[in-house]
C-alpha cells in the first residue's frame, strides 16, 4: 500500500482537519487547503440529488419503449448496484474522508497506477458531461430566446457556473441546494399527483385512472421478452452516475463522517422514490406503447395524460434545473477530482494550490478550459471528434464502480488494522456481496459487448483506459529506475 498524503497533511494543521468534526465551523481551513465551507443542508441536498440527474427526464422514455414495463425491473437491478456499491464507498469514505474519494483509496490499495488512471478517467468523464449539458441547456433556453444562440447559451451557463464555482465552496454548495431541491420537489409533487391519477382519486384529472391495469394489458409485463430487461439496463446504468459525489464532496463538510453515513444510508428510499417511483408513475398513467411517450418524452406524456397544463414548459424548466445541477457538480467534481491528482503527484502541482477561500482555481479552469473545447468540438464535429469524446467516456462509469469494488476488498483490512473505531459504515456481507457486485458489473459489461448500440462504447473506453493505465504504469517504472538509479549513486 502506498502512502496516505491528505492524512500526513491532516495531521499538520491539528484541529482543522478534513474530519475534525469539532473544527470551526462555516469555512474552517483544512490541512490540504480546502475549507469546510459545505453545511449539512448542502451535504444533504447534494446527496439526494446526486442520483437526480437529466438522463432520467430525457432517456426514460427511449428505455420504456425498448422494455415495456420491464424497465422497472432495469431499474431495480441498477439501482442495487448503485446501492451496493455507495455501500462500499460509504465504507471507505466515513472512515477517511478526501477529495479524491475513490481515486486516493484506489491509490493506497491497489497501487499509484490505479489511482492515477481512476482519477484521470474520471475526470475526463465529467469535463465532457460539461459539453453535453451545457448543450442541452442551450437548447431549452434557445426555445424560449431564440435571438440568443444556442452556443452563446452554452457560453452563459458555463461562465456563471464556473465563476460560481470560482467564487467559493459554499456558493457552489447554495446553488446546488436549490438546484436540487427544484429537482426533489418536482419529482415527488409528479409521483404523488400522478398516483392520485392512477388510482382515480386526482379532482379534475383528464387520465381514467386504470389503477395497475397498464402494467399488463398490453402484452404482458415483459412485451419484448425477458432479453429487453438487459437491454434496459445497458439504457439506464448511466443515468445513475453521480451518487458518489457527496463523497467527494463530503472532505469539505464540517462532519464528513456523519454527512457519508447519512448518504450512504438513505441511498435506498432516494432510487426507490425517484427512479422506480417516477417511472411507475408514467407506467401506470399510459400503456408502455403510447405513443406520446417517444415523442413528448415520458413525464410530459404522463402530465399531459392527466391535463397539466402547459406539461411540457413545465417540463423544460424542470429539466433545465437538472442541466445546471449537472454542470454545477460536474466543474465542482471534476476540479476536486484534479486537486486531488495534483497533490499526490499525478497531475501538475498547480491544480493542488487554493486560494485564500480554499478554492482549487487552477484546478476549476483546467477543467472548465477541456470543458469549452468540448462544447467547441459538439458544435463544429458533432458526429466524429465529439461522437468519439461521448463514446470514449461512456463506460467509465462502471469502470468506478468496478475499480471501488476492488479497492474495498483491500481497504476494509488496513482500516481494521490501523482504525477500526471509524469503521461506522460496513458493507453488508463482506465479502460475498462484494464479490456479487464484481460479478454484476463485469455481466453487464461483457453483455454491452454483445449489444449493437453499446459495443462501440464499451470498445472506445477500453481503448482510453487502456492508454491511460499504459501512461500510468510507465510512469511507475520510471520513477522507480530513477529511484533505484538515484540510490545507487
Amino acid at each position: 500500500m502506498t502512502s496516505q498524503p491528505h492524512l500526513a497533511k491532516a495531521d499538520e494543521n491539528p484541529g482543522k482537519g478534513a474530519g475534525d468534526p469539532h473544527g470551526d465551523k462555516g469555512d474552517a481551513p483544512h490541512g490540504d487547503g480546502l475549507k469546510a465551507g459545505l453545511k449539512n443542508r448542502h451535504l444533504s441536498m447534494i446527496a439526494i440529488g446526486g442520483v437526480i440527474g437529466a438522463g432520467l427526464f430525457i432517456g426514460s422514455g427511449k428505455g420504456i419503449v425498448a422494455a415495456g414495463p420491464a424497465i422497472l425491473v432495469s431499474y431495480a437491478l441498477v439501482g442495487l448496484m448503485v446501492v451496493l456499491v455507495m455501500r462500499m464507498l460509504g465504507e471507505m469514505a466515513a472512515a477517511r474522508p478526501a477529495s479524491g474519494s475513490f481515486s486516493e483509496y484506489a491509490d493506497q490499495a491497489l497501487g499509484r497506477w490505479a489511482g492515477f488512471s481512476i482519477g484521470w478517467l474520471y475526470w475526463f468523464f465529467w469535463v465532457v458531461v460539461l459539453a453535453v449539458e451545457a448543450t442541452a441547456g442551450a437548447v431549452i433556453l434557445n426555445g424560449w430566446i431564440s435571438a440568443v444562440p444556442q452556443w452563446a447559451w452554452a457560453l452563459v451557463v458555463m461562465v456563471v457556473l464556473t465563476a460560481t464555482n470560482l467564487a467559493s465552496v459554499g456558493s457552489y454548495g447554495e446553488f446546488e441546494f436549490w438546484f436540487a431541491g427544484i429537482k426533489v420537489v418536482a419529482i415527488s409533487a409528479f409521483v404523488v399527483i400522478g398516483l392520485l391519477a392512477v388510482f382515480g382519486v386526482l379532482p379534475g384529472s383528464d387520465n381514467p385512472g386504470a389503477g395497475l391495469a397498464h402494467l399488463t394489458d398490453t402484452g404482458g409485463f415483459l412485451p419484448h421478452g425477458w432479453g429487453s430487461i438487459l437491454t434496459g439496463v445497458l439504457m439506464v446504468v448511466f443515468s445513475f452516475m453521480g451518487s458518489e459525489i457527496v463523497t467527494l464532496a463530503a472532505g469539505e463538510s464540517q462532519n464528513p463522517q456523519r454527512a457519508v453515513s447519512k448518504a450512504t444510508n438513505s441511498v435506498i428510499w432516494r432510487i426507490a422514490v425517484f427512479y422506480l417511483g417516477s417511472i411507475f408513475v408514467v407506467l401506470t398513467l399510459l400503456p408502455w406503447n403510447d405513443g406520446s411517450i417517444p415523442k413528448d418524452g415520458s413525464y410530459v406524456a404522463a402530465l399531459n395524460s392527466i391535463g397539466i397544463p402547459h406539461a411540457g414548459q413545465v417540463m423544460n424548466v424542470i429539466v433545465l434545473t437538472a442541466v445546471l445541477s449537472c454542470l454545477n457538480s460536474g466543474l465542482y467534481t471534476a476540479s476536486r477530482m484534479a486537486f486531488s491528482l495534483g497533490r499526490r503527484g499525478d497531475a501538475p502541482g498547480a491544480f493542488a494550490r487554493t486560494t485564500a477561500r480554499g478554492v482549487p482555481q487552477a484546478a476549476i479552469l483546467g477543467s472548465v478550459v477541456f470543458g469549452f473545447v468540448a462544447v467547441f468540438f459538439n458544435y463544429k464535429w458533432p458526429e466524429t471528434v465529439f461522437a468519439f469524446l461521448l463514446n470514449s467516456s461512456g463506460a467509465v462509469a462502471l469502470f468506478v464502480w468496478l475499480v471501488i469494488c476492488f479497492t474495498q476488498l483491500r481497504m476494509r483490512g488496513v482500516i481494521l488494522r490501523e482504525s477500526p473505531d471509524k469503521l461506522v459504515v460496513r458493507m453488508w456481507l463482506f465479502p460475498y456481496l462484494t464479490w456479487a457486485t464484481i460479478a454484476m458489473i463485469s455481466f453487464v459489461l461483457v453483455y454491452m459487448l454483445t449489444d449493437d448500440t453499446a459495443r462501440e462504447q464499451v470498445l472506445l473506453s477500453l481503448l482510453v483506459a487502456a492508454l491511460v493505465v499504459g501512461v500510468a504504469v510507465g510512469r511507475d517504472l520510471v520513477q522507480r529506475g530513477r529511484a533505484e538509479t538515484g540510490g545507487k549513486s
